[in-house]
């Protein structure tokens, strides 16, 4: 049941942020909302508010708002013609468009910020274990052992042992080491090896041979401020992270069978969902960062799509005949029908495999 109740939770409220955005740029412009539907397909209920109806509709998988004039060949009213999408500047259908995956990236940096204020896990500075044949075992550095400085700088967490130890360029280290009531300094040149990023790919980095202590961690909260921050610098991080994992799949770096759908989600989702409200939320701004990102592809069909043709009738100058816009958003809805038929086959395969 969890499964379900979390899978629902997440689709409601990302898809409720993402047409929320294009409907308060809407009416920023002064551009009637007809319709904001959180789903698709036949509504399950309804309410009206001035000209706007608000419904959740059966099929969960998305959501719309319809806007006054957006489509080009509807007949408005002259009394509302000031009031329609299509009678603003290029620049502000732009931003209508955009404003659903700005607020996804946004309502991702806030959750991320909310957990940074909530209190978040930080591995403390504390060696687990040491590897044979590299440069820390030959130092003499021990299991147990805190490490509190390192080239003169102190230690606070073991990302910064990791940070200082990967830009080293090789350069000998020195290095304080808190053994029980003693402190031992011991000087270390780290060795480049090669390791397997995320995406199995082949990298280097430079190592000295030992790995954290995962039992010691600590529970870091961060002022208001500063968790901002560290929100937006997170949201920029899964950014990235989310236009790379796009650019590898269609090197194959990423295989195919590694796309997920809404099944894959809700699996997800329930794990995290049992494992807290820190797993759940931090899961829920990933999945937002990943909504606002795709939907920013210059794919026929989705916000990227418009704002492109946007973009090149402003050039032009005058509009795109509607037969070809028609006719690209077909190519657009058969490429991303073809992707959910492949996530919900990989998502199948997955259950059938356990």
């Amino acid at each position: 049941m969890i499964y379900v109740v979390s899978t629902i939770i997440v689709l409601a409220v990302l898809i409720f942020v993402h047409e929320l955005g294009h409907f308060t740029f809407a009416k920023l412009f002064k551009v009637h909302v007809l319709k904001f539907s959180i789903g698709f397909g036949p509504k399950i209920f309804s309410f009206k508010r001035k000209e706007t109806e608000y419904m959740v509709s059966l099929i969960p998988f998305g959501g719309f708002v319809k806007l006054l004039g957006e489509d080009k060949e509807e007949e408005i009213d002259e009394t509302l013609k000031e009031y329609s999408y299509n009678s603003k500047s290029p620049l502000q259908r732009i931003l209508i468009i955009f404003g659903g995956p700005l607020f996804n990236l946004i309502f991702a940096a806030l959750l991320f910020s909310f957990l940074f204020m909530k209190g978040v896990p930080v591995l403390g500075p504390y060696v687990g274990g040491v590897q044979k044949g590299l440069p820390a075992e030959s130092a003499g550095i021990k299991p147990g052992d805190k490490i509190v400085e390192i080239s003169n700088v102190k230690i606070r967490s073991w990302d910064d042992i990791s940070e200082i130890i990967s830009r080293s360029n090789g350069k000998k280290l020195r290095i304080v080491i808190q053994r029980g009531n003693e402190k031992v300094t011991v000087f270390i040149k780290p060795k480049k090896r090669e390791y397997k990023d995320i995406f199995g790919e082949k990298k280097e980095r430079y190592f000295i041979g030992i790995y954290a202590d995962t039992t010691k961690f600590k529970i870091v909260h961060y002022n208001p401020f500063y968790s901002i921050w560290l929100g937006v610098k997170e949201t920029g991080k899964w950014i990235k992270l989310t236009f790379l994992s796009i650019v590898k799949i269609i090197e194959r770096v990423i295989p195919l069978n590694t796309i997920g759908g809404p099944i894959l989600i809700g699996q997800i989702a329930g794990q995290q969902a049992k494992a807290g409200a820190t797993n759940f939320l931090f899961f829920l701004a990933m999945i937002s960062v990943n909504l606002g990102i795709l939907n920013l592809l210059p794919i026929p069909i989705l916000d990227g799509g418009h704002i492109v043709i946007i973009t090149l009738e402003a050039i032009r100058g005058k509009e795109i005949d509607i037969k070809k816009i028609e006719f690209v958003q077909k190519i657009g809805l058969s490429l991303i029908l073809v992707l959910m038929f492949f996530a919900f086959y990989n998502d199948i395969l997955r259950l059938i495999k356990g």
